[in-house]
């Protein structure tokens, strides 16, 4: 699990890390404003197609040989980031690293549901939790740290080669303690490459308006988002069509007939799309706005990620003793450090706003600890085992996408507001984050509604994890 973890931070830290170095690439490589997009969203685009074919391929052969041979493709894209000269080389070596990123992540969430009971799955997914919290909110920290050390233009570059030598590391470990099936034990299923095909048209199809929005202009790019509902709605045809047949798809739809997998599900997309887009809105407003520089950026972000960090892992323990009312509490706890935020900002505009939001951040913190593990490990529940790779990786597309969909509506509303108001950073960052409340809202009505419906009926798997 150890292994699994730090790969797992590496490729999520790879999120977050690249926002305060991208002045810095801009400056050294002469990136153009479409250039900086697809170095940011290239990255989770490509890391959302891989995700659903590589988990469900961990989980037909075994996870050990998926999860190195991930590892070693991002560790060669990292070197080769590093190395870039040009704009295009660079966006290159992000798309093929997103893509490696997708195929190690579900092997991790898969080796928790694999090596633990459904008992003993709390502390793992508390630490898995708390890993996706730290990695997201201690980026832009160690970003701007290296930039700090090693100047602007070495100090982008130190960003990709630090991965270097943990990935080798994680490579050689993995291979030596990750168990793996003996021949005789692995799946012969087939793989649905059709099914494969369409689910990944699908995404793409659905985040590319999403990553494109402020470069694609006028409404004709959501056309993609008509044709992406349609290919998904082909892929669910064929994948039942799939399964009569006797054939293993690549999504068992049926999981979405469990109450826990499919709320829990929504409950992460719509999370996923207020809590990320905090970092993208907050660093712009400290670094163009109030002139931080990148490690003092980093630094205001720091109660965010020692709040999570700390709650995630206490929330990994207590999670089977109190169930779903711990994701709800989280939630709430988001929300009022969020209007807290809002409101320090308001009476501190200036540069003294980073640190009147400190402590509102550190209590929004320690809700997202307590709503990201608590809240995988109670929707992969009643997941079997057989499948947990290809749940877990819907599970994180969903989030991927909520990711793209926060990103593309907050900042569409940030950079409107910024441009109409006269270049008021502090104005159009309020705004935004009145709409990233909003999504945080929307989570924390659908984990209300599951809590009300699981007090009326329960299965025996959910009783047994509450």
């Amino acid at each position: 699990m150890t292994v699994a973890l730090v790969a797992g931070f590496m490729t999520l830290l790879d999120v977050s890390i690249v926002n305060v170095a991208l002045p810095s690439i801009r400056d050294d490589l002469g990136l153009s404003a479409g250039g900086l997009q697809w170095v940011l969203s290239g990255y989770a685009l490509t890391f959302g197609l891989l995700l659903v074919p590589a988990g469900r391929f961990g989980d037909a052969r075994g996870r050990r040989t998926v999860f190195v041979a991930g590892l070693a493709v991002f560790v060669l894209a990292s070197a080769a980031a590093g190395f870039a000269t040009s704009a295009l080389w660079l966006i290159v070596a992000r798309l093929v690293q997103g893509a490696a990123a997708g195929v190690v992540n579900p092997q991790v969430s898969g080796l928790v549901q694999e090596l633990f009971e459904p008992r003993e799955r709390g502390r793992p997914f508390g630490l898995l939790g708390a890993t996706i919290g730290i990695s997201t909110a201690v980026g832009p920290l160690l970003g701007g740290l290296l930039i700090q050390l090693l100047g602007a233009s070495a100090g982008w570059r130190w960003i990709f080669f630090i991965n270097i030598p943990i990935g080798l590391a994680a490579i050689a470990l993995g291979h030596r303690w990750i168990p793996t099936r003996a021949p005789g034990e692995r799946s012969h299923d087939s793989l649905d490459p059709v099914g494969v095909g369409l689910l990944g048209t699908g995404v793409l199809l659905l985040l590319l308006p999403l990553v494109q929005e402020r470069e694609w202009q006028g409404p004709a790019k959501w056309l993609l988002t008509v044709a992406a509902i349609m290919v998904l709605a082909g892929f669910a045809a064929w994948e039942r069509r799939f399964a009569r047949r006797g054939g293993t798809p690549v999504i068992d739809l049926g999981l979405f007939g469990l109450r826990s997998y499919g709320v829990g599900a929504l409950t992460g997309l719509l999370y996923f799309a207020g809590f990320t887009t905090i970092f993208f809105i907050y660093t712009l407003y400290l670094q163009s706005g109030l002139h931080y520089s990148a490690l003092v950026a980093g630094v205001a972000l720091t109660p965010f990620a020692i709040g999570s960090a700390a709650a995630a892992a206490l929330g990994g323990r207590v999670v089977n003793r109190y169930g779903q009312p711990l994701i709800v509490t989280g939630l709430t706890l988001v929300t009022v450090g969020l209007v807290a935020t809002l409101v320090a900002l308001h009476f501190v505009p200036g540069q003294g706003a980073g640190w009147a939001a400190a402590l509102p951040l550190l209590v929004a913190g320690i809700g997202s600890g307590l709503v990201i593990s608590p809240n995988q490990t109670l929707t992969l529940a009643e997941v079997p085992v057989g499948r947990a790779g290809s749940a877990g990786a819907v599970l994180q597309t969903g989030q991927r996408i909520g990711t793209a969909l926060g990103i593309a509506v907050v900042g569409a509303v940030f950079f409107n507001r910024l441009a109409v108001n006269g270049g008021s950073w502090s104005l159009a960052f309020r705004t935004a984050l009145l709409i990233t409340i909003g999504f945080v809202l929307a989570a924390l009505v659908a984990a209300v509604a599951d809590l009300r419906a699981t007090r009326h009926t329960d299965s025996p798997a959910m009783a047994e994890a509450h």
